[in-house]
């Protein structure tokens, strides 16, 4: 099983800025895609942005030019900076990681979560 901590959310003006943290750990062989998911109030889950082990990152339209994905191979990490958010960005943040452990194959795991809120 792999484990995901998530950190960094919290209540900010409109204009500012957090950074998300979603560290992985357990029984892990390799990682793939990294990426950070997000729910408002009576809406679907969203991709917001992704980083695949090869490199390449992708990014809701919404948030390209404002959000910056990264990851800490080394440290089996990955962060979300979030710049210029907006009210529209409030909801609940969840880090999504594809990960290959020593008893399981590559599978999709999930965070509980961190709330984002944006106020005007």
């Amino acid at each position: 099983q792999v484990q995901l901590e998530e950190s960094g959310g919290g209540l900010v003006q409109a204009g500012g800025s957090l950074r998300l943290s979603c560290a992985a750990s357990g029984r892990i062989r390799s990682i793939y895609s990294m990426g950070w998911y997000r729910q408002a109030p009576g809406k679907p889950r969203e991709l917001v942005a992704v980083s695949t082990s090869g490199g390449n990152t992708n990014y809701a339209d919404h948030v390209k030019g404002r959000f910056t994905i990264s990851r800490d191979n080394a440290k089996n990490t990955v962060y979300l900076q979030m710049n210029s958010l907006k009210p529209e960005d409030t909801a609940v943040y969840f880090c999504n990681v594809d990960a290959k452990t020593l008893t399981r194959a590559s599978y999709s795991y999930w965070g509980q979560g961190t709330q984002v809120t944006v106020s005007s």
